[in-house]
């Protein structure tokens, strides 16, 4: 069985997929910031981490690691006269740095699996180009850079590839799906008529963690209920 790593496994897609990894066998090591959970399962262990310190320990992780799953991220919507030039670096800092940071840590761990994975997420907005986005989708587009820039330096050893939902039910997006108007709102601009769910986007990420994606590399996989290619 596998050994992933996976930063913010506390709540949303990263407690779901390490319910999903567990469930099949595999050896979990998570992290939390302030979201703690309990954990009776003797294949998943948490640790608190900080990816914005300077200084962190990874000492917990074995020898060998065939995936790294990255999480963490915000959703903050403004006019982008409003956003000042620090909430800029400061998003930038979680969502970019501290993947990168994250991934030199445990690139020599990684190096030594036979099926090396690395996953990250982007957003819709990144290709679509929605009003009041452009704090998220400048850090975004920067992940899907890095991923493809990543895909191509690790080849054919690790892959490297990112998923792009749209709108997703994690406490990440509830002040935007905290009423049955937004919820309802928000299901309607999608051809599907619904609003994401955890378990969408960690199929994909089990997926692409296992065998069965291994001539799949450096691919932006929209997750997003059709919302970014269809009408």
């Amino acid at each position: 069985m596998a050994n992933y790593l996976i930063i913010g496994a506390s709540s949303g897609i990263g407690k779901q997929l390490s319910e999903q990894l567990i469930e099949q066998g595999h050896h979990v090591y998570g992290t939390y910031f302030n979201n703690n959970i309990a954990s009776n399962h003797p294949n998943l262990k948490l640790f608190p981490v900080n990816v914005l310190d300077q200084n962190y320990a990874l000492e917990f992780l074995p020898e060998i690691l065939d995936g790294l799953i990255y999480c963490p991220g915000s959703i903050n919507l403004r006019p982008f006269e409003r956003i000042k030039s620090e909430d800029f670096i400061n998003d930038f800092q979680l969502q970019v740095v501290g993947a990168i940071k994250m991934i030199q840590s445990v690139m020599s761990k990684l190096k030594l699996s036979e099926n090396a994975s690395i996953i990250l997420f982007s957003t819709t907005a990144v290709q679509m180009g929605l009003s009041f986005h452009t704090q998220v989708a400048a850090s975004k587009g920067a992940i899907e850079g890095l991923t493809k820039a990543l895909a191509a330096e690790y080849a054919p050893k690790i892959r490297v590839n990112c998923i792009a939902p749209s709108l997703t039910d994690t406490p990440l997006a509830h002040s935007l799906l905290n009423t049955d108007q937004k919820r309802e709102a928000n299901a309607q601009r999608h051809p599907l008529k619904r609003i994401g769910a955890a378990e969408d986007i960690a199929h994909i990420a089990e997926f692409l963690l296992s065998s069965k994606s291994s001539w799949i590399t450096g691919q932006i996989m929209h997750v997003d209920g059709g919302f970014s290619s269809i009408k």
